[in-house]
């Protein structure tokens, strides 16, 4: 197929989609897609194993547009699901510029948003919709989606649609639509979920894989400090912006906290315009952040992973994990987002303690040791505050422990000595105290008693 395939006109695809392609200024098919999509157009079920950046949404928007063609009738005959509201909104702008010589409909359901303007598109007639799992049952649940014309189903970063505790609402969707259809699932990862998923969902599916699992791009160059502190790390991060060519960077953290933190820092420094985006932001302030970072008038963008997977930004020299993420395939996906379309791009690690730990499993999965680089001179390295050396050692010995029940702990609290079973001797004297009072009682009413008997007599 590789020598075949060397560019799109080898595909059965149509006139107009290849002039839409030509016209994306796309040649060559990437790897997924010279193996998903003649599967795909064979009218297979495919379970698609690619990273993001890899082409992965031309690999199913193109088959599902050849095989919808043309505007017919009012009901969707394709559905694709995907976890987040970004990622919807980037899978409409390929469907829109891969449809934009055919004459048809699609809409894009999320949340964030009223389904007032949705619903009204949806009664327009639709043939594509693209959708979180939520906001497809929502409307469907009012009413105003029928399914019995869907004749193909896309779900797309599958892993992360588990992660995020969406396989109820995708049952509710399958038990909805009809049963034969063709469908097409792609996932970053592969594990035994997935491969139980793709069981239960995919028939006689064809597996493509265009990387081993959890690997990263060859263009990413990648390194690790080892950093004692949060504010280490500020300095770090500022000594970077200072000394690295950074043409355009994402900052990821674990936490919104950590996210704002990083944006007040980065705000009051002259290092170009920072925008942050996080859960507790609007849902028209993420997508105005995004757009401008991805226009290029926004040079840093502070993201919790709710911006790791699918956000489609070419042009990243530089992504600074400042938190290693705890879901450890999110590195991965995280990195993702510089190094693409065979530019190169760096990766820089700050890791804490407590991360250390997250940072080996990561390595074992990316099946590498990443380089470790020693924090420059410059950056004043001050001393961890007691309060967060503490975190970090509690943090680590419950790591340690659930891997190894019978780990005792390194941790150790100075705390005011107690008593094995101190509790129940208190107890203890509590009873005693509580029969004293009793028989006082006792004894203040038989004298009462006592007097009254002799007052009587």
């Amino acid at each position: 197929m590789s020598n075949e395939a060397s560019t799109f006109e080898a595909f059965k695809l149509n006139r107009q989609l290849l002039n839409a392609v030509a016209d994306a200024g796309y040649v060559h098919p990437t790897p997924i897609q010279e193996k998903a999509i003649p599967l795909a157009l064979a009218g297979h079920d495919v379970l698609g194993i690619a990273q993001t950046g890899t082409g992965k949404t031309a690999a199913y928007v193109l088959p599902v547009l050849m095989k919808v063609k043309y505007a017919q009738g009012d009901h969707a005959r394709a559905v694709i699901l995907a976890p987040t509201r970004e990622l919807v909104m980037q899978i409409e702008e390929v469907v829109i510029q891969m449809s934009a010589n055919t004459d048809l409909r699609m809409v894009a359901l999320y949340g964030g948003l009223g389904p007032k303007t949705q619903i009204e598109i949806l009664e327009k007639g639709v043939d594509i919709i693209v959708t979180t799992p939520g906001r497809f049952l929502d409307i469907y649940r009012k009413g105003k989606i029928l399914t019995k014309e869907i004749k193909t189903m896309v779900l797309d970063e599958a892993d992360k649609m588990m992660d995020m505790g969406f396989m109820p609402q995708i049952r509710s969707i399958l038990e909805i639509i009809p049963r034969k259809r063709q469908n097409l699932l792609f996932s970053a990862t592969f594990g035994e979920r997935i491969d139980r998923f793709a069981a239960e969902f995919l028939e006689f599916p064809e597996r493509v894989e265009v990387t081993p699992q959890a690997t990263t791009a060859e263009t990413i160059g990648q390194v690790k400090y080892l950093v004692p502190n949060i504010k280490t790390k500020l300095s770090l991060l500022a000594h970077l912006f200072k000394n690295e060519d950074i043409s355009r960077a994402i900052i990821f953290t674990r936490s919104r906290r950590n996210a704002e933190e990083v944006f007040a820092f980065l705000s009051h420094r002259s290092y170009g315009e920072v925008r942050v985006i996080h859960a507790n932001k609007g849902q028209n302030t993420r997508i105005n952040s995004i757009e401008d970072f991805k226009g290029g008038d926004v040079r840093i963008l502070v993201a919790t992973d709710v911006a790791s997977r699918g956000l489609d930004v070419t042009m990243v020299s530089h992504v600074v994990n400042f938190d290693v993420p705890l879901i450890y395939e999110d590195y991965v996906h995280r990195i993702g987002r510089t190094g693409r379309a065979e530019n190169e791009g760096k990766a820089i690690s700050f890791v804490n303690p407590a991360e250390e730990y997250h940072f080996d499993k990561i390595e074992e999965i990316i099946r590498m040791k990443v380089e470790e680089a020693e924090i420059p001179n410059e950056v004043d390295v001050t001393a961890t505050p007691f309060e967060e050396k503490q975190a970090y050692a509690r943090e680590l010995d419950r790591l340690l422990q659930r891997d190894n029940p019978d780990y005792k702990g390194a941790f150790h609290e100075k705390k005011e000595y107690k008593k094995p079973n101190a509790h129940l001797e208190a107890q203890e004297k509590e009873k005693k105290r509580g029969n004293k009072n009793s028989k006082a009682k006792t004894n203040r009413n038989q004298l009462k008693t006592k007097h009254q008997k002799n007052k009587g007599k």
